[in-house]
């Protein structure tokens, strides 16, 4: 629907204010934008394509099949007249079927995702495109997989009080209130505790471009700064998603609030974009496409994240590293992990800049690679209850959650900094190679300590 031309030119600031005088001093919730846009895409990636073409400029209001950025109120970049004259053509020469549209502001491009023509052989079709000058990139629809399982372990129930943390030994360990942080074997591994009498992550905001999350879990409350769906409009299945809940939780979850476990990085603020469809309900197992990725990191650049966590991978794609790119080139730092064949060629970790993370757990990895804790990994689950997981990528959600306290602390430093002080300062003993976040706070910052025990930083470090 087209929105008036008045309350598109409405300033930003003048709508924070209006809508703080209206609610008053109430902490809104997570804004859940439906974008009905990727949905059905990975089933049939096999014969779709991927182009972008030149967008310049272009009308305030995207066209109908396409759906506008909204990240903000003083209107989306959207689709320009040049764009549309080009799409019509390439259908029109090329047989193409227009499935999804999206308009990239960074890359000043129209997105546009083509079904094939029966018969048509794709790969000869994406090197006559190549060839065509109108054309920016052309690939085929590349599918990547979440790159976490579950375990045996069992699941736990919803928490409302210490008594079993205080039988677990939390409270004598820790000195946090959060009965489970007892069994977080991969929170105390990285010395996340010690760390956190310097740091909670403060002023820092990281995208988590995954499934859905539940949002509402209670070891979420005021975590979560906003939320986006880039598959459907099923805002109940979001709350449902198994993975990303897992990877939010162990970033980001709430300390000292008498449930449930602690994030490494409690006090950042959380951008959720959901990119990637799980296989079956509540699975581990999760897929998404070369297309939802685009709107997911797009969004995460509008947002101004300042760290992006991938726990995906699969194949090179050059829409996406160009996406990738223009984020470093802004100051952002992307994350991303090992998948189960140790490549490092592939999306993301492929690209340059882009930090990769695999499993203290698993050995033979090279030099380029963080480690951190990722087999029993507890964390959240959906319906506020929590339950363990295996895979790199909860060993990324470690090291995400780790460089948020770093930048926290000192807000300069860049991925390349980030990554060589995490490794100078890395634990190697009989239980692996890991990170140690303490001791990387103290290499940045001399000053700070880590021989206080992790008791007494934690007793210290109420969030509440």
């Amino acid at each position: 629907m087209r929105k008036p031309r008045l309350v598109r030119a409405i300033s930003a600031a003048t709508a924070l204010a209006l809508l703080s005088a209206l609610t008053g001093c109430a902490t809104p919730a997570p804004r859940m934008a439906p974008n009905p846009v990727g949905g059905g895409l990975n089933e049939r990636a096999e014969r779709l394509i991927l182009v972008t073409i030149a967008n310049p400029g272009g009308a305030m209001l995207s066209e109908p099949g396409s759906t506008p950025r909204g990240y903000d109120l003083i209107g989306p970049y959207a689709v320009s007249n040049q764009a549309r004259a080009v799409t019509a053509a390439l259908e029109r020469e090329y047989g193409l079927q227009e499935v999804r549209a999206w308009p990239i502001a960074p890359l000043g491009v129209q997105c546009l995702v083509f079904a094939l023509p029966p018969e048509v052989d794709r790969a000869e079709l994406l090197r006559r495109l190549a060839a065509d000058r109108r054309v920016r990139v052309t690939q085929p629809m590349q599918v990547f997989d979440a790159l976490g399982s579950h375990d045996s372990s069992g699941q736990l129930p919803a928490t409302t009080s210490t008594t079993f943390g205080a039988s677990s030994g939390s409270l004598a360990t820790y000195g946090y209130n959060d009965p489970y942080v007892g069994l977080q074997h991969g929170f105390a591994a990285i010395q996340a505790g010690a760390a956190q009498q310097w740091s909670r992550g403060e002023g820092v905001s990281i995208a988590i471009i995954d499934t859905g999350v539940e949002v509402g879990h209670p070891d979420l409350a005021g975590r979560v700064a906003s939320a986006r769906n880039f598959i459907d409009n099923d805002m109940a299945a979001f709350e449902t998603d198994r993975h990303g809940t897992g990877v939010a939780g162990i970033i980001g979850a709430d300390a000292n609030n008498n449930l449930g476990i602690v994030g490494v990085a409690p006090a950042a603020r959380l951008q959720i974009y959901k990119a990637c469809e799980p296989l079956q309900p509540q699975s581990l197992e999760a897929q998404c496409n070369s297309f939802t990725l685009a709107l997911a990191l797009d969004a995460a650049i509008a947002a101004g994240a300042q760290i992006v966590n991938l726990s995906l991978g699969g194949p090179p794609d050059p829409l996406l590293a160009q996406l990738i790119s223009y984020g470093q080139r802004r100051g952002m730092v992307f994350v991303g992990a090992v998948p189960e064949d140790g490549r490092l060629d592939g999306f993301p970790l492929g690209i340059a800049g882009v930090i990769a993370v695999d499993q203290t757990e698993r050995a033979g990895t090279p030099d380029a690679v963080l480690h951190a804790p990722g087999r029993d990994v507890l964390s959240l689950a959906p319906a506020g209850r929590y339950d363990f997981a295996t895979g790199s990528s909860f060993a990324a959600a470690h090291v995400t959650g780790a460089i948020a306290l770093l930048r926290a602390r000192v807000p300069g430093l860049d991925a390349a900094t980030l990554f060589a002080v995490l490794q100078r300062t890395r634990t190697h003993d009989e239980q692996g190679d890991r990170i140690n976040v303490c001791a990387a706070l103290a290499a940045v910052e001399p000053q700070d300590d880590c021989t206080h025990s992790a008791r007494a930083v934690a007793t210290a470090t109420v969030m509440h």
